[in-house]
């Protein structure tokens, strides 16, 4: 959707002048390999790409907000003096959160007409909701001259989620769409926030993502239950170690420990969080050095311990890493998000690309009954303003 046409598609919609319009984006966001660690106090290491969510919008003279998108037919129409969620207004509840975290913190928010249009897919596990949160903070923080920086404004979108959609999301999401870098991942650490950008070296190579086409809604998964497992295993562990996250061990530490944990489930999550951080560490290192073989190893291992621990990969999912791994030039794969569902992020050699996307796409069709789709990632910016 080219953004004049978003332009034209306001006018239509809410009337007045299309020079009285500001046009803004925020990215999608792939991780590269750190799954479900965000919430353990770990580190993570995604990248925005070069597509996300786009939105027009305009101020207006009272304290009505119209909530519009290209995406679905459903508008919204709310009081700012009367935000609250509702479960009817489906999409619209995550802007809403927004909203009133920057009402929460004392801003003056009045009135305004917005419309969105995204072309990541819906519940496709590339954070659509975690950019349309971000992008909804920087219309705000815009339109309405707030003055938040971009960090306050990714702990107030995750806020917004947790607190008033009511999915328990980590940080990493919002994280990674509001502090995007062209051509760089974020190793980012999920306890402080301390992050750094590592130039994404992958010289002959391509990341690809897949799209398994099976949905997976957050707010339906097991992610709470996940979470309520692991925490459950870091108060076995505290009562004799002396630590605030899973994150915190080496895997030395955890295997003279993990008998403190009573339950098996809770200690297959927990064994899988603490390889998990190592295997970020170790995957950045070999990255830096230009060793890209190894930093696929070790996304091949992150997708193993995710399906055998942890238990949130699914057939989908399972099918097609298999089919990548099989393709010549794939060197890593991995279900990347919260799983369930979603999609698959793999590296794959330039040149076996295309042969990539026909063979995987063909045996997955035929073993699963869905039609997947492919996208070649290229790595983007954060979000702004366009115009």
């Amino acid at each position: 959707m080219m953004q004049n046409q978003m332009v034209e598609k306001f006018i239509e919609i809410y009337g007045g002048e299309s020079s009285t319009v500001s046009q803004y984006f925020a990215p999608g966001r792939v991780n590269l390999i750190g799954e479900h660690i965000d919430y353990n106090g770990g580190f993570v290491f995604p990248c925005a790409l070069d597509f996300g969510t786009y939105a027009v919008a305009r101020k207006r003279n009272d304290s009505t907000v119209r909530f519009a998108t290209l995406n679905f037919d459903l508008k919204v129409e709310v009081d700012i003096n009367d935000i609250s969620y509702l479960e009817e207004h489906n999409w619209t509840n995550y802007p809403k959160g927004v909203i009133k975290e920057f009402l929460n913190k004392g801003h003056n928010i009045g009135g305004f007409d917005i419309l969105y249009y995204g072309n990541i897919p819906n519940g496709s596990g590339l954070s659509s909701s975690a950019s349309l949160e971000v992008l909804t903070a920087v219309v705000l923080n815009d339109l309405f001259d707030c003055k938040e920086d971009m960090i306050e404004m990714v702990k107030m979108s995750q806020k917004a989620e947790n607190q008033f959609v009511g999915v328990n999301c980590g940080i990493m999401d919002q994280f990674a769409c509001g502090m995007g870098k062209s051509n760089h991942a974020i190793l980012l650490d999920c306890e402080t926030l301390d992050y750094k950008y590592t130039p994404l070296k992958l010289d002959g190579y391509k990341i690809v993502i897949g799209n398994t086409k099976k949905r997976r809604g957050l707010a339906d998964s097991k992610y709470n239950e996940r979470r309520s497992e692991c925490q459950y295993a870091l108060e076995c562990l505290q009562k004799e170690l002396d630590i605030n996250n899973l994150c915190d061990l080496d895997m030395d530490t955890f295997d003279k420990h993990k008998s403190l944990i009573d339950k098996d489930i809770a200690r297959d999550r927990a064994k899988h969080a603490v390889a998990e951080n190592v295997r970020v560490k170790k995957a950045v290192e070999a990255l830096g050095g230009g060793d890209i073989i190894t930093f696929g190893k070790l996304m091949n291992e992150s997708h193993d311990s995710l399906r055998d621990l942890y238990e949130v990969t699914g057939i989908e999912l399972d099918t097609m890493v298999e089919e990548a791994r099989k393709i010549e030039g794939t060197i890593g794969a991995r279900m990347t998000g919260a799983g369930f569902g979603g999609c698959t992020v793999s590296i794959v050699k330039e040149e076996s690309v295309d042969i990539f996307i026909e063979e995987v796409g063909k045996k997955y069709e035929a073993r699963v009954n869905l039609k997947p789709e492919f996208y070649v990632a290229n790595v983007g910016n954060g979000p702004g303003k366009i115009n």
